[in-house]
């Protein structure tokens, strides 16, 4: 199976594309679509749809794992990081891949076992599993890599409750 994770934001989307075959993981490809805070936001929200297009079309995903959105503190943040979302969705459902989402508590319990594990566990995990030298640049990408693992394991799971969005 071939899953692309995103960590949807609207300065930098993190995106990883693993292979999960016979219970091992693979990084297939992984980096960041960085967009300049000085880019009217609409040509911010233009570049993240067609690096997430070009993306699906080079690596061919059979599903794309993403966070759910939950409120922050900073309402502007997270209508822009919804807008930015709104894209990547669309990118992957013209590229006909299917969309799963999953929350943070959810990606959490996947790689680590412990549904509050910090961030620096689940990288350290992600890392591990995916048998890289060292825990990937941004964060974001790192993010990323971990929603397309947290897929492939709940994908097996029907305890998570994973279906197409």
């Amino acid at each position: 199976m071939r899953v692309l994770g995103i960590d949807p934001g609207y300065a930098i989307v993190g995106w990883g594309v693993v292979e999960y075959v016979g219970n091992r993981f693979a990084p297939v490809g992984y980096g960041a679509v960085v967009t300049e805070k000085d880019t009217p936001f609409e040509q911010r929200l233009a570049q993240i749809y067609d690096g997430v297009l070009d993306i699906c079309r080079r690596y061919q995903p059979e599903a794309l794992s993403i966070e759910k959105l939950y409120y922050q503190h900073n309402q502007t943040t997270v209508i822009g990081v919804a807008e930015a979302r709104g894209v990547i969705l669309l990118a992957a459902a013209q590229c006909g891949v299917p969309i799963y989402e999953y929350t943070p508590m959810q990606v959490k319990q996947a790689i680590t076992g412990y549904g509050k594990a910090v961030k620096k566990q689940i990288q350290e995990m992600t890392r591990m599993m995916l048998r890289l030298d060292a825990i990937p640049k941004p964060d974001d990408t790192a993010d990323a890599l971990g929603m397309a693992i947290a897929h492939c394991h709940c994908s097996r799971s029907r305890l998570m409750g994973t279906r197409p969005r």
